[in-house]
């Protein structure tokens, strides 16, 4: 099988649910942003010093392809849930209560590992405000919305955690 299928090359993809969208669709852009920010997750993994880090980056990389295919189709029920939001939270709950308290405005940039992360941040934040607009016109799963707003606040949390050595 070819990597190319030249279904594409007239500017529509396929969901994977089958239907057909333009490729510049808020859909696909909000999984695209959610595939950057694996990406960036990716490179912070790859360059964090912080075994935990490492180990809690893959486990959410493990997670975002579920959150990408429920963006990536239509009328299902999603894969990522309320629990998943919860222990999403708890996850945070927990590496925020270890963090000193913060007092100042970070600078990402202390550790490389850690700017990834800022990197991934920013991305999420990204994705998170197409998927706002998306939900003007189209449905959108609350257990995704909710767990792409956390998202980005675990990155800044690791983020966090990775600078502190």
């Amino acid at each position: 099988m070819k990597i190319y299928t030249k279904t594409g090359d007239a500017g529509l993809t396929s969901l994977y649910t089958g239907e057909r969208v333009e490729k510049n669709s808020l859909r696909v852009q909000v999984y695209g942003a959610i595939d950057e920010a694996d990406s960036a997750l990716g490179l912070a993994r790859a360059f964090s010093t912080v075994d935990d880090v490492r180990e809690k980056i893959f486990a959410l990389q493990k997670l975002l392809p579920k959150l990408m295919a429920d963006f990536a189709s239509l009328n299902r029920d999603p894969i990522i849930t309320s629990a998943d939001v919860a222990k999403l939270e708890s996850e945070m709950d927990a590496l925020e209560n270890s963090l000193p308290p913060l007092r100042e405005f970070l600078i990402p940039g202390n550790s490389q590992g850690g700017a990834f992360l800022d990197l991934a941040r920013t991305i999420t934040r990204r994705a998170e405000r197409l998927c706002c607009e998306l939900a003007k016109t189209e449905p959108v799963h609350e257990s995704d919305r909710i767990f792409l707003n956390r998202l980005s606040d675990y990155c800044f949390l690791l983020m966090r955690r990775a600078d502190l050595n």
